[in-house]
């Protein structure tokens, strides 16, 4: 099981450790979202994701166009996982979950990006990751 969670402590997460995919996204919301150039994510599935805590969260129309809701530790503000909604209902069984909340390199390690998104968003001095596909937009979520 790979654990790990917010910044303070008040939310803790929990997966299986098998993703569906990893990624790398350089748009715009994922860079305010992260406060970085770029985030690194998890994609898994809802029935593999343990959340312990109440966090918040913020719903936004993405880049891609598809609704959003982007949740956070209301306490220290810490970004932990996205999902899409269709109205007031989840869309779909798939999970973003931001990479950087786990308390394990291995797994960071172990879980090397398959993709890139919005690489025409990417910063010049940033170069793609090998192995990579490498997508100008967002990619169609299992």
């Amino acid at each position: 099981m790979a654990a790990g969670g917010c910044f303070c402590g008040n939310i803790r997460v929990e997966y299986n450790g098998k993703s569906v995919m990893a990624g790398i996204c350089h748009c715009q919301d994922c860079r305010k979202l992260t406060g970085s150039t770029f985030s690194y994510s998890f994609v898994i599935k809802d029935a593999d994701l343990n959340v312990t805590g109440t966090p918040k969260c913020v719903p936004k129309t993405a880049d891609s166009g598809n609704s959003i809701r982007n949740y956070f530790c209301p306490d220290c503000g810490t970004p932990l996982f996205g999902r899409r909604f269709n109205g007031d209902e989840p869309d779909g069984d798939t999970i973003i979950l931001r990479a950087g909340i786990f308390d394990n390199l291995e797994l960071l390690n172990t879980q090397k990006p398959g993709a890139e998104l919005y690489v025409d968003s990417r910063l010049d001095w940033v170069a793609p990751i090998e192995g990579a596909a490498q997508f100008n937009g967002m990619l169609e979520l299992p």
